[in-house]
């Protein structure tokens, strides 16, 4: 089967206005009215999934037949885990420069290197540097940035709300039960790099362990807590437990009467989709949950994590199907990064093709301040800007809410409610009036985005914290 055209080389807004066929204009025409105009801008490509033998451009799986290689058991035992691993798989496909840049990306990461033979195969290996998907999950010290200097370890306090290891209680009728520490993948944003995956050079690690005894302790808090209806289980990633340990989980829940509605959180649809379609007994444990949580009137669902509509293949379809003709209610929660989807076309084009695929586009985060991914971080007016130009994209329960999750634990806060932002210094204040009242929480934008002005002043510490203090004295005004 032929390739279709990768979504990270897609033509430009007005390239794809003069060559789509649903444009109904000519090749060197413009578009003359705003029907003619919204056609061009929103063509039919979110339906255009992948579905060639892309994975016989490495070296390593060239030879491997299509169930060999959509086996999720093959996926998992074979992610590259180290730049010596991906010269292994890659050979002479990109030269001794770039594994010298991830070896030293590495190096200075807070998280371990873990990358699926899907993903890695999705990545345009003619162009990695590029590339949305290895932007990702693997790093080049080349395109590092220094972290701003307001950045927390544990920006969003998790652990401050944290009752019993591993449970976060910060919503008052909601907790987020962190079952494990692993994930299939390991991405490089990850907002709890101080708890998952295994320790690296600059970093030791809160380990939450997949243990019934600590689980136990969380559901008891729940059991003793009867405002918490809802409760999401991630880690970590529960595409990692055993079907088992994921039917025990989702039952516990069910069990407790206040529980009203739960949340499996995984980004293993994203990752590894193979898993949904050959580990039966995984799909089966989840759609019985969902299935046992219908009969009791409480929802349970299933929320994933896509960034970019070239992670979404055939072979994805395949396995979100499952999910849908079992009635799993499956929502996606993305993350705004520099270079993967901050411009108009890739954030419009990601949330067509999941509702495309009966996936909703639920939330759109405002990349947290995270530890060496300094370089992925957008300003928030990026933020802003976006959620104005998909809005009509899609019907409506299909747009994204684009959301900041505040630097403290303040929470959730549309990106559009803040209290004061100042765009020359790039310092944003918001309230919190339900889970903090009367606290000021910021954000910061990437000092790198500022004016040279601005980051003159940033670079001293005195006038660092009077640009603060004014920016919460005008908050407040």
């Amino acid at each position: 089967m032929s390739r279709l055209k990768g979504d990270h080389m897609a033509m430009d807004d007005s390239s794809r206005c003069a060559a789509a066929p649903s444009a109904a204009v000519g090749e060197e025409e413009e578009c003359t009215n705003a029907v003619e105009e919204q056609r061009c801008v929103l063509d039919d490509s979110h339906k255009e999934l992948r579905d060639d033998d892309f994975w016989r451009q490495i070296p390593a799986y060239a030879d491997l037949s299509a169930s060999e290689f959509h086996d999720h058991r093959f996926q998992s035992r074979n992610c590259v885990t180290s730049a010596r691993k991906l010269r292994q798989v890659l050979g002479d496909r990109v030269p001794d420069s770039f594994y010298a840049d991830v070896e030293a990306g590495v190096r200075g990461s807070t998280m371990s290197l873990r990358l699926s033979p899907y993903l890695l195969s999705l990545v345009d290996w003619d162009a990695p540097e590029t590339d949305p998907i290895r932007t990702q999950f693997l790093p080049l010290a080349s395109r590092f940035r220094p972290d701003h200097p307001e950045l927390h370890f544990d920006s969003l306090n998790e652990q401050a709300d944290s009752p019993v290891p591993g449970l976060i209680h910060r919503y008052h009728d909601r907790a987020l039960l962190l079952a494990l520490d692993t994930c299939p993948v390991y991405c490089r944003f990850c907002t709890r790099s101080y708890s998952v995956g295994l320790d690296t050079e600059g970093v030791e690690k809160v380990h939450f362990g997949a243990t019934l005894e600590r689980w136990e302790q969380a559901f008891e808090y729940i059991r003793q807590h009867p405002e918490i209806e809802d409760v999401v289980v991630s880690g970590g990633d529960m595409y990692n437990l055993r079907a088992e340990q994921v039917a025990l989980l989702g039952n516990s829940l069910l069990d407790i009467d206040h529980v009203r509605r739960f949340r499996y959180a995984t980004k293993g649809p994203a990752v590894l989709p193979q898993k949904l379609i050959t580990d039966h007994d995984w799909v089966e444990a989840v759609a019985s949950v969902a299935e046992e949580g219908r009969r009791r009137h409480k929802q349970v669902a299933l929320h994933t994590h896509f960034n970019h509509a070239s992670e979404i293949t055939a072979i994805t379809r395949q396995g979100l199907d499952r999910l849908l003709e079992r009635g799993i209610i499956v929502r996606n929660q993305a993350v705004l990064q520099r270079g993967v989807n901050d411009d108009v076309q890739s954030m419009r084009r990601l949330i067509r093709r999941l509702s495309y695929l009966n996936v909703q586009p639920y939330y759109v985060f405002v990349h947290d301040m995270v530890r060496g991914v300094e370089e992925l971080r957008t300003t928030l007016q990026t933020a802003i800007d976006l959620e104005k130009q998909v809005r009509g994209a899609t019907a409506g329960f299909n747009i994204p809410a684009f959301i900041l999750d505040t630097m403290g634990g303040g929470g959730k806060r549309h990106v559009h409610s803040h209290e004061q932002y100042d765009r020359d210094t790039g310092i944003a204040v918001f309230s919190s009036p339900v889970v903090r009242p009367g606290r000021r929480f910021f954000y910061f934008d990437p000092i790198h985005e500022l004016g040279a002005e601005a980051r003159a002043r940033w670079a001293d510490a005195d006038e660092r914290a009077g640009m603060i203090n004014s920016a919460r004295q005008a908050a407040s005004a």
